[in-house]
């Protein structure tokens, strides 16, 4: 008996394009391998058909918890992505400030100082400053 749910992944699916992209989320599984494919479609399935699928949270307020949980546990690389996609959900500059400081406030300086780096970054990218 297998442990993939199917209904989850297809949800996941279109939670996880709508937030990062459809050409973001092609290149993830076209660049998955033997090794990493499995985790792609757990992935898929769980943070984005279980996690983001219901709607207790709108995915806009989803964005902005990731923005200052990813910020806290300073893993940069996601938190770019995240940043975009939190922008595609709606999220403006000016919320995405308001959750640096967060960051600032509960985690430290250095580490607000890194996540404006970032968003300055794709603020610019996105057009946004």
């Amino acid at each position: 008996m297998g442990t993939f749910d199917e209904d989850l992944f297809e949800k996941g699916m279109e939670r996880r394009k709508a937030t990062l992209g459809e050409d973001y989320v092609a290149k993830s599984f076209e660049s998955a391998d033997d090794l990493t494919q499995g985790f792609q479609e757990a992935m898929t399935a769980w943070a984005w058909g279980f996690g983001w699928g219901d709607d207790a949270i709108d995915a806009k307020t989803r964005s902005l918890m990731n923005l200052s949980m990813l910020g806290a546990l300073g893993k940069m690389h996601e938190w770019e992505i995240h940043c975009r996609g939190a922008i595609r959900n709606g999220v403006t500059r000016d919320q995405i400030r308001a959750a640096v400081h967060v960051v600032a406030i509960y985690c430290g300086v250095p580490q607000a100082h890194e996540c404006f780096r970032v968003a300055r970054k794709v603020l610019a990218e996105e057009g946004m400053l």
